[in-house]
């Protein structure tokens, strides 16, 4: 105390510096220039200061540099939990899961469905939404708790450009057939004078294409004037004015980050279950919709023991999630500090899973009517991806009274499924830029880079909207969600739990929770046996099968089998988002001093920025990420007689 008293003595004969640089870091720090040197009082648990005479600093620039404006947050707690659920909800979600619940045992499948979202899906992501939320930066510089894996962030990154390129193209696609639904009769349906040759042709030999698929490979894609990936002809004018309108929506939705796009999802991540719902209650006054259901959920105990359908589970809600592309991580760093993220985890990975169940009823009771009417079995009218958003559902959409309106309301379901998803990849994109390089949010700058971003993102699209680009389109689809992802996560995971350390990445948990009620202590300790053995270990099993099938299973699209060099291409775009781990883990290495082994120990402790003591975010933009310490004289603790 009398050092204490001595140093406050001092301070007051001072004429000190007002400018302060502080660091959010734990233990709170700042540095004050006073006659010439640098002194740093450091922060303790009692609240007390200690000055700490540095040395001399460097000349101060004549003036102050223009300080970017604030990262912003969410206006409120629903505009996050809204903007979540439409980012996981996509569409996956409609054209994926109900298919593989099919093929997978029907309703058996719910229970390794259930097991992977317990063990993989809300551990990794609580874990990503917390690693945001309490970093409150984007999924680059959030990596400050452990600069060796800073390469996660860039792989994330990749991933999430690799995505948005081709995800755009989907909704082109939906933009094309939205405009084609206002015609009456449909222009895919064998009411259309057009067709009326495909469906006498299809009645009498079953191997014809029918009207649907007519339209969807000839007046869309252009397919059968490309032999394959070498030979892309020419683009697609109408869909390039489609992606050009998409992207500029996008732009324009994304121009102001949250405070815009937070406002959309009010909209487009509502407007998906009305549509559902209605569809619904249509398919069930439907002849045959009941056949489809069951087929839907017939039962086969028997899949249990096959390991595709526990891949195909954990696979499911892997990418359904969105987990390992960053844009989780994005919106959760706008959060307030002591937002319950607990809470926010349990309700989206549940809404989400129960989305994906609840859309099947809506597309099995009308293919079960499109199978009644047209006399197979339903089994030869289900299809999975593309094929049944743009061909199966559009022809059973066809056969229904009044079908110019459905189609318009299930091509507008798609759009905002589709808009939302890429809402969050861009947003993750343009957070991890913009906090490694603040000065971009100045409104004029934030908008040219958001717009070169746009237009470089068509350029490179337009080689999917050509006469061949679906096959590019699903050699991206097929591996830049590959393996590359799941080893992302996978060190993603590993490095959480065993370099940051399990129970300090929970301390912060806590911290942000404030009180922790009883179940989420219980939680916890759930979630960190999670993050140490269960979820790394499937993680793994399915890394494994990825390789093992890759190897065995050729890649096809229909009848074309893709050729060795156009595998290993797409091999290379997903080796691309995971070399990045390597790459950044030996630059930080490097950058640090000392022997092998002290370099390590220094690049996989947290920079001094990286804690944020008692949830403060308003801290200035001048960080000093460099370790200082105080030294005490013998004379300081003597006290008076």
């Amino acid at each position: 105390m009398r050092f204490l008293e001595t140093w406050a003595n001092y301070m007051k004969k001072t004429d000190t510096n007002k400018e302060e640089i502080k660091s959010p870091g734990g233990p709170q720090a700042s540095m004050t220039v006073a006659n010439g040197f640098v002194e740093s009082p450091v922060r303790t648990q009692e609240g007390a200061a200690v000055a700490v005479q540095s040395g001399p600093p460097p000349d101060p620039p004549a003036t102050l540099p223009e300080q970017p404006p604030d990262r912003g947050g969410w206006g409120g707690k629903h505009e996050f939990l809204l903007s979540c659920i439409g980012y996981c909800v996509g569409l996956g979600n409609v054209w994926r899961f109900p298919y593989l619940c099919y093929r997978n045992g029907g309703g058996v499948f719910l229970i390794p469905y259930c097991i992977m979202m317990m063990v993989t899906g809300l551990p990794l992501f609580l874990m990503e939404l917390s690693l945001g939320q309490y970093g409150g930066t984007g999924p680059i510089t959030v990596w400050k708790c452990c600069p060796l894996l800073k390469g996660i962030g860039i792989g994330m990154l990749v991933v999430a450009s690799l995505v948005s390129l081709y995800y755009n193209v989907i909704i082109a696609w939906t933009f094309y057939y939205l405009g084609s639904s206002f015609q009456n009769p449909l222009p895919w349906s064998c009411e259309a004078p057009a067709n009326f040759h495909l469906c006498q042709n299809l009645t009498a030999n079953h191997t014809s294409l029918s009207a649907s698929e007519f339209f969807w490979n000839e007046h869309v894609l252009g397919l059968p004037r490309s032999a394959g990936l070498q030979d892309p002809g020419q683009v697609r004018w109408q869909l390039a004015l489609c992606l050009l309108v998409a992207w500029v929506f996008i732009f324009f939705c994304c121009l102001k980050g949250i405070r815009s796009s937070g406002k959309m999802v009010y909209v487009t991540a509502t407007f998906p279950y009305l549509v559902l719902v209605v569809l619904i209650i249509r398919g069930a006054t439907l002849q045959g919709s009941l056949q489809g259901v069951q087929f839907y959920l017939s039962t086969n105990w028997e899949r249990l023991g096959s390991a595709q359908v526990w891949n195909d589970a954990a696979s499911q809600i892997f990418y359904s999630l969105g987990i390992g592309f960053g844009g989780l991580l994005s919106m959760a760093s706008y959060n307030k500090f002591d937002n319950n993220v607990v809470r926010d985890t349990l309700i989206i990975v549940t809404g989400n899973c129960v989305t994906s169940f609840f859309a099947g009823f809506a597309i099995f009771s009308i293919l079960g009517h499109m199978a009644w009417k047209k006399g197979v079995a339903v089994s030869d009218v289900a299809d999975s991806g593309p094929g049944l958003a743009f061909v199966a559902y559009p022809e059973a959409l066809a056969l229904l009274p009044g079908s110019f309106i459905w189609s318009i309301l299930f091509f507008l379901m798609l759009f905002t499924l589709g808009i939302d998803t890429l809402f969050g990849n861009l947003e993750g994109i343009t957070t991890a830029v913009l906090d490694e390089f603040p000065a971009l949010r100045q409104p004029k700058r934030k908008a040219v880079f958001l717009a070169a971003l746009c237009f470089i993102f068509y350029l490179l699209g337009l080689m999917l909207v050509t006469e061949g680009g679906i096959y590019w389109f699903t050699l991206i689809d097929a591996y830049s969600t590959s393996f590359g992802l799941i080893i992302i996560t996978f060190f993603m995971c590993l490095g959480i739990a065993f370099f940051y350390g399990v129970n300090q990445f929970c301390d912060d948990i806590v911290d942000m929770l404030r009180l922790c009620p009883p179940w989420c202590v219980h939680m916890l300790l759930y979630f960190k046996a999670c993050w140490i053995l269960f979820t790394p270990l499937l993680l793994l099993f399915i890394l494994i099968y990825i390789f093992v099938e890759m190897y065995n299973t050729p890649l096809h699209y229909g009848p074309y089998e893709y050729p060795a060099w156009g595998r290993a291409l797409g091999v290379c775009l997903g080796v691309v988002s995971c070399i990045q781990i390597p790459i950044w883990s030996v630059v930080a290495v490097v950058s640090e001093s000392g022997t092998l082994r002290d370099r390590f120990q220094k690049a996989i402790r947290p920079l001094n920025s990286w804690k944020v003591t008692g949830g403060d975010r308003t801290f200035t933009q001048h960080i000093i990420d460099v370790p200082f310490h105080v030294t005490l004289t013998d004379h300081e603790f003597i006290r008076p007689e």
